[in-house]
């Protein structure tokens, strides 16, 4: 900014494991979604690299990012990003489209993944016609639609009432379990991420200030 330089993300160094539910906290402008668009592949950094599962994101072409979003990560945000004029079922098959699955195979496994999130009886409607907490349910679907291994999650719950937001926490909770999907959560709110995460991963001016693991799960008998 002029002759100012903002590091939204400064020399933050860490490793995530396979299978791993950890929580990016801090501040508004801390750059928590900032590192979350990095991991997404969204946005390139201006030094030091991304590596997931062994490759380096900043080494693949524009055709091998979108493969890499397309079926290695999922991701779902705090305003839900649906297409409005889509109905449920189209919003969830929109991944499929893209990853060029046979037209006659796409409403069967975008009704598949609905019923996962309880919104069988919703396909026909539109997202206007849902409550928040339907429409994030949606957007859950349509990350899972093509089975991520990684799930990014900006802030799931920021638009939803407590009661909701547990709902989607749990669902989010659930697939960490049995699939052994790695999670990275963002959110400013501390409680949410000690009820849920192992790992507590605190940021400040774009740096991590601390990397804990979360006493309160590992309390509950869950792996640090």
């Amino acid at each position: 900014m002029g002759s100012a330089t903002i590091r939204a993300v400064d020399g933050v160094s860490l490793t995530v494991e396979a299978g791993e539910f950890i929580a990016l906290l801090g501040a508004s402008g801390s750059g928590k979604s900032s590192l979350l668009n990095l991991l997404a592949g969204l946005d390139s950094p201006s030094a030091g690299s991304v590596i997931v599962e062994n490759q380096s994101l900043s080494g693949l072409s524009r055709e091998e990012l979108a493969k890499y979003r397309r079926y290695t990560v999922g991701m779902v945000f705090q305003s839900f990003n649906l297409i409005p004029s889509m109905t449920v079922v189209e919003n969830v098959e929109l991944p499929l489209r893209f990853a060029e699955v046979e037209r006659t195979k796409r409403g069967a496994l975008a009704t598949s993944a609905l019923e996962k999130v309880g919104l069988s009886g919703r396909l026909k409607h539109r997202p206007i016609e849902l409550s928040g907490g339907e429409q994030q349910r949606v957007a859950m679907a349509r990350a899972l639609i093509n089975q991520p291994r990684i799930l990014l999650a900006d802030e799931p719950t920021g638009n939803l009432d407590s009661r909701t937001g547990t709902e989607v926490m749990e669902l989010i909770r659930r697939l960490n379990e049995s699939l052994k999907m790695t999670v990275v959560l963002v959110t400013h709110e501390r409680d949410l991420a000690e009820k849920y995460a192992n790992r507590l991963i605190f940021l400040a001016d774009g740096k991590v200030v601390a990397d804990q693991p979360n006493p309160a799960r590992a309390t509950a008998g869950a792996k640090p």
